[in-house]
């Protein structure tokens, strides 16, 4: 079939220059935080509404006879009262566009200036994340003239949230009390292989015609299904985390259809998916022990020794006792591991979770970290869609190795230096060992995704982020010719803009107001300073054991939007 004009044949694409960097992938909480706000107004079909009030001039290109059109319907709520939403139909294989469809649910908050920009679009992350309340997150966050030249659009990717169909592989995978995550005995390793292969067969039987189409480059071409009906010759887009590799992927296929690229948190696309995972892992144990460094220079709120090594033993035996008696009958090893791991993607979260470790240790009192399961951890029914999903999108990218003797000697080794997560990140991802599909060809690298044709991007990237490390921007950076790399100097939390730091958002308002890119001497183009440490929780606070309220800060609503483990 004729490709439309712009669109690049990644069968056909020109050998491209690009050094290999060690690999990451982006992982996020599992726990399904982001509100699908639109799902209610979202259904298969057509909606009504009348046009938005106030709303600005028609777009400058009106949509293509064979576009489909999208009828917008009113969906606001408190925090965003001018969202709108509507759901556009897109083939499950772009290779047929004649036939099957599915359904794409979309929100937005239409333009109100003269100047209109055209479309931004945005992305969470995951694979998995809802993107329909971050639309009104990014336009309330953006200074109002510059979110007043945009519409700002976000979208719930195939398989995702109010998308239709949803996956839903096995409910109640991630249920209390799993098995420890360390398999120190072959009970244990059993056990958790079990796991793995029930989660594979059941998402083959459960949606074997979706999986062969569940990847990027089909989740690219529905952005592109998006652009055309939204009638614009080109979009702008911000991704975080997961979103970087899908923005850069599009940009990949349509170079010629993006107008701006924000990459914010960026994936190293040199190794997607298995060893990304491994360097990983070594990340989130520096990052957990730079938490567990932030308790013991709050030793006079914690009282659990000043010394960090000291610390990191307390919170290992905790550790081993919860294995062996769950807290509260529902928070084992395993379950601590995911109490914890939000820790490492915002800081903002250490004085919640720190209150439950210190309680736990020092008064010797569960209730705490119980609590901050249910916050942090316990995955909900959103959280087992947001797994299907990256589950179904990550092992459909790429082929990940079949012999278990591979990830148990791989995984072994890291845990030794980084026990943090490592074992819970390798059963996270096992079910891609016994995966009922195979990829048609491999996710695009980063040989692929050097294009000298897109107009300049602009990246962002914290020095110490654990989910997508600092090498993974740089190499980017590299890769998009052009493109500007502003870097948060000490910061290690995963998804840094329009969360509170105004130099980082200065340069973000900059270049969508008129496409300014930062440019220096160096590997970076600018510098920000990363913003201070937290402090421990008020005494009046730290008993409840809550986490932080959307309205406590930008960057705490920010990560509670961001998607599931990417």
């Amino acid at each position: 079939m004729p490709r439309p004009t712009g669109e690049r044949s990644p069968a056909h694409r020109p050998a491209k220059a690009g050094t290999p960097a060690p690999r990451v992938r982006p992982r996020l909480p599992a726990r399904g935080r982001a509100a699908v706000l639109c799902a209610a107004a979202v259904a298969a079909g057509t909606l009504v509404s009348a046009p938005a009030a106030g709303a600005a001039p028609a777009p400058r290109t009106a949509p293509a006879a064979s576009a489909p059109s999208l009828a917008w319907e009113k969906c606001g709520t408190k925090a965003y009262p001018t969202l709108q939403c509507a759901s556009l139909k897109v083939p499950l294989d772009h290779a047929h566009p004649h036939g099957r469809q599915i359904t794409l649910a979309l929100s937005r908050v239409p333009h109100t200036a003269r100047t209109y920009q055209g479309p931004l679009l945005v992305n969470p992350g995951g694979p998995g994340g809802s993107g329909l309340a971050l639309a009104g997150f990014v336009a309330s966050s953006l200074p109002k003239a510059v979110a007043a030249q945009y519409d700002v659009v976000g979208f719930d990717p195939r398989g995702v949230g109010g998308s239709r169909p949803a996956l839903d592989c096995r409910p109640g995978h991630f249920a209390p009390v799993r098995p420890d995550s360390v398999p120190s005995t072959p009970a244990l390793e059993k056990a958790g292989l079990e796991r793995a292969r029930a989660f594979a067969k059941a998402c083959a039987e459960r949606h074997a015609d979706l999986l062969p189409h569940m990847n990027t480059v089909a989740s690219a071409r529905d952005l592109d299904a998006i652009r055309g009906a939204l009638g614009a010759p080109e979009i702008s887009y911000l991704g975080y985390s997961y979103g970087t590799y899908l923005g850069a992927v599009y940009a990949d296929l349509y170079p010629r259809r993006v107008r701006r690229l924000v990459l914010d948190s960026v994936v190293d696309p040199s190794g997607v998916w298995y060893d990304a995972n491994i360097q990983q892992d070594h990340a989130f144990g520096d990052r957990h022990r730079a938490f567990l460094a932030w308790v013991a220079g709050h030793d006079a709120a914690y009282g659990l020794g000043t010394d960090p090594a000291r610390v990191e033993d307390e919170w290992y035996a905790m550790r081993a006792a919860l294995a062996r008696k769950p807290a509260g009958g529902k928070v084992g090893a395993a379950e601590l591991e995911d109490t914890f791991l939000p820790g490492g993607y915002f800081n903002g979260y250490w004085p919640h979770l720190a209150e439950a470790f210190a309680a736990y240790v020092r008064d010797k009192d569960d209730a705490p970290l119980v609590q901050a399961y249910e916050n942090f951890g316990a995955v909900d029914a959103a959280g087992d869609n947001g797994y299907s999903v990256y589950t179904a999108v990550q092992c459909g990218d790429t082929a990940w190795p079949r012999d278990w003797n591979k990830w148990r000697a791989d995984a072994w080794a890291v845990h030794a230096k980084a026990p943090f997560m490592t074992w819970s990140n390798t059963w996270y991802n096992a079910p891609c060992a016994f995966w009922p599909t195979v990829p048609a060809r491999p996710a695009p690298g980063a040989a692929d995704l050097a294009d000298a044709d897109l107009p300049p991007a602009l990246l962002f990237q914290a020095t110490d982020d654990a989910a997508t490390p600092y090498r993974g921007g740089a190499l980017m950076h590299r890769l998009l010719r052009g493109s500007g790399l502003v870097v948060e100097e000490g910061g290690g939390n995963h998804g840094i803009t329009l969360a509170g730091n105004a130099c980082l958002d200065g340069h973000l308002a900059a270049y969508l107001t008129d496409g300014t890119v930062p440019r220096g001497d160096g590997e970076a183009d600018a510098v920000c300073p990363a913003l201070p440490a937290p402090k421990p929780l008020a005494p009046e606070t730290a008993a409840e054991s809550a986490p932080p309220e959307p309205s406590d800060s930008r960057g705490a609503r920010l990560h509670g939007l961001l998607g599931p483990r990417g």
